[in-house]
């Protein structure tokens, strides 16, 4: 068996296209993920049974169907029954976003319900607010709870970026299968494209495993 490196070199701009398409599908996917997770997170614990019963239905679809399927819905579905047609990036981006904003509310709620009653009823003894209190007291405490648990997200959600290529998404693992099609070369087109998400990762996964031993609320 012979190997040829030269044909990751000989393809380096599309290996980086394709990396920084991750990069932005999942920059991207983050910053609607957040506010949508802490939207859906208020609405399931809303005092009104009729918000809480949506938001709960929504988040447990999302978490207990797969990714992919859930990709395949919004590019195949949405056109064929509804006629909403997206673009394909555009359609990655809303299923991850749908997706990650359901995994991210069950974050924030856990974060949300372990701040003690005692402390909602202190605030609200000094004539604060109930929403004084959540913004004053709950919410920066439960943002320190919350954050390694997002942080853990992020970098998984790198690698679930890749199940974008199955809509022609032009991620690093749509373009890595292009580059293999096209020069045969298996071996070294994987090698790389593996090389090139555990650079991504792995250093973001030490971060976080910091985090967990530095920022860990004691009980």
């Amino acid at each position: 068996m012979s190997l040829d490196w030269s044909v990751v070199w000989e393809h380096r701009g599309q290996f980086l296209a394709g990396t920084w398409m991750t990069i932005v599908l999942t920059i991207s996917t983050m910053a609607i993920a957040i506010p949508g997770g802490l939207f859906l997170a208020l609405m399931r614990l809303s005092r009104w049974r009729l918000v809480r019963g949506f938001a709960t239905a929504f988040v447990e679809f999302f978490r207990a169907t797969p990714l992919i399927l859930q990709v395949y819905w919004v590019f195949y579905v949405l056109p064929a029954t509804f006629g909403i047609l997206l673009p394909d990036v555009t359609t990655g981006l809303v299923a991850l976003s749908l997706n990650v904003s359901s995994f991210n509310s069950e974050t924030f709620r856990a974060g949300i319900i372990s701040i003690r009653q005692g402390q909602w009823n202190a605030g609200l003894a000094l004539g604060m607010s109930r929403a004084q209190v959540f913004k004053e007291i709950v919410l920066p405490q439960a943002t320190m709870r919350v954050l390694p648990a997002l942080a853990s997200t992020w970098v998984s959600l790198f690698k679930d970026t890749s199940l974008v290529s199955t809509i022609a998404v032009m991620e690093l693992s749509y373009v890595s299968l292009q580059i293999r099609a096209q020069t045969f070369r298996i071996l070294e087109v994987l090698t790389a494209m593996a090389a090139i998400y555990w650079l991504l990762g792995y250093p973001q996964a030490k971060i976080v495993d910091w985090m967990h031993k530095h920022w860990r609320v004691p009980e």
